[in-house]
């Protein structure tokens, strides 16, 4: 091998090293990163607020052991749980009342479950509707997001 060789050889690996590191803390780049990245249980989170013409996309990185991620990652990862991973699964609240306005959300998750890929997309009338369906899982608690189902059937703040 030549010094020339040698040199691109380890200014490669050197920038790969430096970018692999930059990269783990920012979840966005959670679901680029190979499986073995994250123990247990973790699901990239999105919520799109919005229609085509004009959206705001927020997301995080929900992880279950521990819970962490977000303002509700305890009561998320405890659904998460009940459901298998499996978000359709998650009881839908008949115990709420949800406005019939049209703000759509579409909410993502990606990740891993019990070893297993898992994805899931659905966009909503409302963040209410959003919540109701999904308890806690999407409650990423920014600005108009819904902020979880308490016992006393709060609709949270729906924006408006």
């Amino acid at each position: 091998m030549t010094k020339t060789t040698q040199a691109v050889r380890g200014g490669l690996l050197a920038a790969v090293a430096l970018l692999t590191v930059g990269a783990v803390p920012d979840p966005a780049l959670a679901q680029a990163m190979p499986r073995q990245a994250f123990q247990g249980n973790w699901l990239y989170l999105t919520v799109t607020t919005g229609d085509a013409r004009s959206s705001d996309t927020r997301g995080t990185l929900l992880l279950c052991d521990p819970p962490q991620g977000h303002a509700h990652a305890a009561q998320a990862c405890a659904e998460l749980r009940t459901a298998g991973g499996d978000i359709t699964r998650i009881p839908v609240r008949a115990d709420v009342l949800c406005p019939m306005l049209y703000a759509p959300v579409t909410a993502s998750a990606r990740g891993e479950w019990n070893g297993r890929r898992t994805e899931y997309t659905r966009t909503f009338s409302n963040t209410c509707m959003m919540g109701v369906e999904t308890g806690s899982v999407f409650a990423l608690g920014g600005p108009g997001d819904f902020e979880g189902l308490g016992g006393s059937g709060d609709l949270g703040d729906l924006g408006h």
